[in-house]
C-alpha cells in the first residue's frame, strides 16, 4: 500500500514535525504583535486618564471639568467623567453615554478603592469597539469620581487582521516549500533503501552478481549498502566454491571408483599375465579404496563439525611424538617427489591438552598440503615452546597469492583452480585443519609468498607444567 512506503512515512514525519514547529511559532508571533499594539493604546489611555484625574483632584475650581471636556473635544479625545456616585458629568464625543447616566455600581466600586480599571466598550449605535482606561479622582476630601479615556481599537483589529493574513500566507508558502523540500529529501534518503531492497530480493532469487551503489561509507546507509555487497560477494564465492567442489568431488570420486571397477573387472576376467601383475592390480584397488575412504571421511568430519557432534578425546599428549608419526606416514609420498622433510624440535617440550588422533589428522593434512604444492626443495617442520607450543610447517612450493590468503581455510576453496586437476585434492583439508585446531583451543595462521613457499603456524596454549622431553633432535 502507498501509505506503507518509506517515502510517505518519512515525508509525513518531516511535515508533521514542521507543522508542530510552525503552528506554535505563528501563534507566538501573532500574540507578540497583538500585545504590542494593545500596549501602545493602553499606555496612551492610562497616561491621559491619569493626567486628567490628577488635574481635577488638585484643582478646587469647578470649571476645570468643563474645560477638560472642551479640550478633549478640540483634541478629538474621547473621554467621560463620572462623580463619586457613578453619574456621568462630562462627555466628549461619545453619543451613547448621555450625561446624567449612572454607571453600574460594580464598575465604580474599584475606582472608589483607588484602583484603575480597563475594559472594552462597544458603541451600540455604531458597533465600534473601544479600549477604555479609567483612573480614580482622589484628593484629601476622598473619592471624587473617575476619568475614562477611550481609544478605538478598530485600527488595531485591522492591523492584527493584516498580520494574521500575512502570517497565514507565509505559513502556507513555507508549508509548500517544506513539502517540496521534504519530497526531495525523502526521495534522496529512501532511494538507497529502495535500491537495497530490490538488490536484496535479486540476491535472494540467486542473482549474486547484483551490487548496490555505495555513495558513502561514513553513514549507516552506506555501511548497509556495503554490507549487502559483501554478503552478495561472500554468497557468490561460496556458490562458486560449492559448484567447484561438486565438480572436483565428482571427479575425485569417479577416479578411484573407475580404478577399482576397472582392475576388479580385470581380476574377475583373469586379464593378468602373472601373479606379480595380479598383486599390482590388488595394490591399486587397495590404494584407491583407501583414497575413496579418506575423502568420504573428510566429508563426514565436516558434516559432524557443522552439527557440533564431533567427538574429541582430550588428554595430555606429547605433540612431538604425534608429529613424528605423521611425518613417518607422509615421508614416502614426499620422497616420490624428491622432497625432504626436515624435523626440528626444541628440547624438553611440555605436554599439550588435546586429542592425539585428531592432531595426527591435522599434521597429516598439513604435510599432504605442503607435499602436493611443492615440486622441488624441502618441507620443514619446527616445534618449540613460546606462550604454549608452536608448530610450523614450511614448504618451498608455489606459494599462495595474497588475495587468496583470507579464504584458504574456507571449505571447498581451492587455490590455483585452473590447475586443480594437476594437484588433486577436494579443498576440504585446510577447512578440517582449522576446525580441529580451534575446537582444541588452538590457533592457526598462514603466511605465503608466490614462487617461494608457504608457512602454516599453529599455537596450542594449554600445556602441562612438567617437562617431558630430554633428548636432542
Amino acid at each position: 500500500m502507498i501509505g506503507s512506503r518509506i517515502v510517505v512515512k518519512l515525508g509525513g514525519t518531516i511535515i508533521l514535525l514542521f507543522l508542530i514547529v510552525l503552528l506554535p511559532v505563528g501563534f507566538v508571533i501573532e500574540r507578540i504583535f497583538s500585545g504590542f499594539y494593545y500596549n501602545e493604546v493602553r499606555e496612551q489611555n492610562v497616561g491621559l486618564s491619569t493626567q486628567y484625574a490628577t488635574i481635577i483632584a488638585n484643582t478646587n475650581n469647578s470649571s476645570v471639568i468643563p474645560m477638560i471636556e472642551m479640550m478633549a473635544g478640540f483634541s478629538q479625545i474621547k473621554l467621560y467623567i463620572v462623580d463619586s456616585r457613578g453619574r456621568i458629568i462630562a462627555n466628549s464625543g461619545i453619543p451613547d453615554l448621555v450625561k446624567g447616566t449612572l454607571l453600574p455600581t460594580e464598575e465604580i466600586f474599584p475606582l472608589s478603592q483607588g484602583k484603575a480599571i480597563e475594559k472594552v466598550y462597544m458603541e451600540p449605535s455604531t458597533g465600534k469597539r473601544y479600549l477604555v482606561s479609567g483612573q480614580p479622582i482622589i484628593n484629601e476630601q476622598g473619592f471624587l469620581g473617575g476619568v475614562y479615556v477611550m481609544s478605538s481599537i478598530e485600527g488595531i483589529d485591522q492591523s492584527l487582521q493584516n498580520v494574521r493574513a500575512m502570517l497565514l500566507l507565509s505559513g502556507v508558502g513555507a508549508f509548500f516549500l517544506a513539502l517540496g523540500f521534504t519530497y526531495i529529501l525523502s526521495k534522496k534518503l529512501s532511494h538507497p533503501l529502495i535500491q537495497m531492497e530490490k538488490a536484496a530480493r535479486k540476491i535472494a532469487k540467486g542473482d549474486l552478481d547484483t551490487r548496490v551503489t555505495v555513495r558513502s561509507t561514513s553513514d549507516e546507509i552506506g555501511s548497509l549498502a556495503q554490507a549487502i555487497n559483501d554478503l552478495a560477494f561472500d554468497l557468490q564465492r561460496v556458490r562458486d566454491s560449492r559448484r567447484e567442489f561438486f565438480a572436483n568431488i565428482s571427479h575425485e570420486l569417479r577416479t578411484p571408483i573407475t580404478y577399482v571397477e576397472g582392475y576388479a573387472k580385470a581380476l574377475k576376467d583373469k586379464m593378468y599375465q602373472s601373479e606379480q601383475e595380479k598383486e599390482q592390480y590388488l595394490d591399486i584397488i587397495y590404494e584407491e579404496s583407501v583414497r575413496l575412504s579418506n575423502m568420504i571421511g573428510d566429508l563426514f568430519d565436516l558434516s559432524k563439525m557443522d552439527e557440533g557432534k564431533i567427538s574429541l578425546q582430550m588428554e595430555w599428549v606429547d605433540l612431538s611424538e604425534v608429529m613424528e608419526g605423521a611425518i613417518h606416514k607422509s615421508v614416502f609420498r614426499a620422497r616420490k617427489k624428491g622432497l625432504d622433510i626436515e624435523y626440528s624440535v626444541q628440547d624438553r617440550l611440555p605436554l599439550a591438552y588435546c586429542d592425539g588422533n585428531r592432531m595426527t589428522q591435522v599434521f597429516i593434512n598439513l604435510l599432504d598440503n605442503a607435499i602436493r604444492y611443492t615440486e622441488k626443495g624441502r618441507i620443514s617442520v619446527t616445534m618449540w615452546q613460546e606462550d604454549g607450543i608452536k608448530i610450523a610447517v614450511t614448504d618451498t612450493g608455489m606459494g599462495i597469492p595474497e588475495a587468496e590468503l583470507p579464504y584458504i581455510f574456507d571449505r571447498f576453496y581451492r587455490v590455483e583452480k585452473s590447475r586443480s586437476r594437476q594437484y588433486g585434492g577436494t579443498g576440504l583439508g585446510l577447512a578440517i585443519v582449522k576446525n580441529l585446531v580451534e575446537l582444541q583451543g588452538g590457533t592457526i595462521f598462514v603466511t605465503s609468498e608466490l614462487e617461494k613457499g608457504s608457512r602454516f603456524e599453529l599455537t596450542f596454549p594449554n600445556v602441562a607444567e612438567t617437562e617431558t622431553r630430554g633428548e636432542d633432535r
